[in-house]
């Protein structure tokens, strides 16, 4: 008769199962029966042909195309997946002070709740104004802007003269305009799709923290090698520690971003600075081009604040000053080797997973690259992947 493998908790880890020899041990089993993960090993170090490079393609593309299009499933299990690797230390922290963990998740996300909701109630006032200004702005920029436009503006009139001398010669050909759905329903359409998900988010959060490490200790007991137990732990150890230091410090980070830039532009007049100190810190989570972003947007903003084109460059300028000090000084000096991601699949896994799932993918672009990384280092056959992610 078999024994079922179990871990005890200890509240002194980062991940609380007790990985012990006993407890990891391969349950005996009939002879030729137990799956033999070696076997499969030695079969995946066999020299590739067309038939099995054809298969891999094959299974890649499908994988690609299921993230794609089901995007409204997965997005939210990696938002909450994420946030559990963000305020998993503080539910453990009050679990340390004999507060349970279900009580514990509830606390934690009750406070998460209450402090978007209060960001939303203080920005929404300035951020309704501004959209609400922004057909009578976009003319305001373009007036400001004529002066910079005026050499490309001629190219432009040639390019339309061309246009239309090829419409007239095709015939005049009828062309078919089809109407997209309209503002109202793509506004309340959207608007529905994103509660929903975040209620799925922050349920799904929840039992996340509430139940701890059960999922680990349920894939700990149905793996059958002594090996695999001990590469699933040591994987979602080393996950959940550089994940979680990761959420927290750039998360401190952009915090203190979004702090700097909000100081430095009310120094210099720019109104609303709270407003756009959020929206600098949001956007600094996507790497590069994020401030990019950001610096677009506070030259058209400060091109509406300010009557002069010098004093509104100079908005966009102190970010980019800010920024670089962030980017250069600040961030490799907290986050130190961690995470440390191969520049150009860095930036070609941000294109990535823009693609899949669009911003919300490439804030998450930076940790689940990294996961894929940690990943692959800890399998043999995975391995020259991680190394190609690494520095």
């Amino acid at each position: 008769m078999t024994t079922t493998p179990t871990i005890q908790p200890d509240d002194g880890s980062i991940l609380t199962p007790d990985i012990s020899a006993a407890a990891l041990a391969p349950e005996p089993g009939p002879t030729g029966t137990e799956p033999d993960a070696g076997r499969l090993a030695d079969l995946l170090g066999q020299p590739a042909d067309a038939r099995h490079i054809a298969l891999v393609g094959i299974f890649a593309l499908a994988v690609l195309y299921t993230l794609h299009f089901a995007r409204e499933f997965f997005l939210p299990i990696a938002l909450a997946v994420l946030l559990d690797f963000l305020l998993g230390p503080l539910v453990r922290g009050l679990r340390k002070l004999r507060i349970p963990e279900p009580v514990g998740a509830g606390i934690v996300m009750l406070g998460l709740l209450g402090l978007v909701a209060t960001g939303i109630w203080y920005l929404s006032g300035p951020a309704a104004e501004w959209l609400s200004r922004a057909p009578e702005s976009m003319a305001t920029v373009q007036e400001k802007l004529e002066t910079l436009r005026r050499p490309m503006q001629q190219v432009t009139e040639a390019a339309q003269q061309v246009e239309e001398a090829a419409t007239v010669g095709a015939g005049g050909t009828q062309q078919v305009e089809i109407k997209g759905p309209s503002l109202i329903s793509q506004v309340f359409g959207g608007t529905t799709a994103f509660l929903s998900a975040a209620m799925v988010v922050v349920f799904l959060t929840y039992f996340l923290l509430a139940v701890g490490d059960l999922f680990l200790q349920k894939l700990v007991t149905v793996l059958p090698q002594f090996k695999d137990k001990k590469m699933a732990v040591s994987i979602a150890r080393e996950t959940e520690s550089q994940i979680s230091t990761y959420l927290l410090t750039a998360t401190v980070v952009n915090a203190g971003v979004g702090v700097v830039t909000a100081v430095a532009l009310a120094l210099i007049g720019m109104p609303n600075a709270v407003l756009w100190g959020v929206v600098a810190a949001i956007l600094n989570f996507v790497p590069y081009v994020g401030a990019v972003v950001n610096m677009g947007i506070l030259g058209l903003a400060a091109l509406l604040a300010f009557d002069t084109t010098g004093q509104a460059l100079m908005v966009p300028a102190v970010f980019f000053a800010i920024n670089m000090i962030e980017g250069n000084l600040v961030s490799p000096m907290i986050l130190g080797r961690r995470m440390q991601l191969n520049t150009v699949a860095l930036f070609v896994g941000l294109i990535f997973w823009w693609f899949l799932w669009g911003i919300p993918g490439a804030i998450l672009a930076v940790p689940m690259m990294a996961a894929i990384k940690i990943v692959c280092d800890h399998i043999e056959s995975l391995a020259p992947i991680g190394e190609f992610l690494g520095k």
